[in-house]
């Protein structure tokens, strides 16, 4: 399986939506190996001082689709769960230096924690669909998928004009414009869909 991101796919408010959306959206890999489930504490990573934050919806495929249509797209989403793109910033700036990869500083072991995932039968409109993240015990991040740049759909027609998409791969789908920052050791983290806790761990 693979993991693909989608990156700066949030606005504030929808009428930025059409100013910004160009078609091109931009997508980036991670490694399965940087996933964590079952609610699993994770270890800071010694190759960071500076580890961002940013709570997602990720969608799983159900099954496999090369080219899929806007029309058929949503229909290979077979569960949804709540996760966090970890990015190492400043491993991450030392590689834009040198005109790198996103790969070192999206896809260390622990950048890809998730919680269980929930039928995409439980949610009647993807258009509308609340999630958040407490660090702490306070609120930060609040996000809807309608300020969504790009939608579930879109997303995932235009990932397949590139590459297959298999039965469980994760896509990991946005970001909230505003909130993300950055956590340190001993940080409790805590994400949730429609106000239903999903996410629950620390760092450690």
């Amino acid at each position: 399986m693979k993991i693909i991101g989608i990156g700066k796919n949030y606005v504030n408010d929808k009428s930025e939506i059409s100013a910004i959306k160009t078609g091109a959206q931009t997508i980036f890999t991670k490694p399965d190996s940087s996933l964590v489930t079952g609610n699993k504490d994770i270890d800071f990573p010694k190759i960071t001082n500076q580890l961002a934050y940013e709570v997602e919806l990720v969608a799983k495929i159900g099954k496999r689709g090369k080219d899929i249509t806007l029309e058929d797209a949503e229909s290979y989403i077979s569960e949804l769960a709540v996760g966090i793109d970890y990015t190492a910033k400043d491993v991450l700036s030392a590689s834009r230096e040198n005109k790198g990869p996103w790969a070192l500083a999206k896809g260390f072991d622990g950048a890809s924690p998730i919680s269980a995932f929930k039928p995409i039968s439980d949610f009647s409109d993807l258009k509308a669909i609340n999630f958040d993240l407490k660090i702490n015990g306070e609120q930060k991040q609040i996000g809807t998928t309608s300020l969504m740049i790009y939608s579930f759909k879109e997303i995932i027609a235009y990932v397949s004009s590139f590459m297959t998409l298999e039965e469980g791969d994760l896509i990991f789908t946005g970001t909230p414009a505003s909130g993300t920052g950055l956590v340190v050791k001993g940080d409790h983290l805590e994400a949730s869909i429609e106000g239903e806790l999903l996410l629950d761990f620390k760092m450690i």
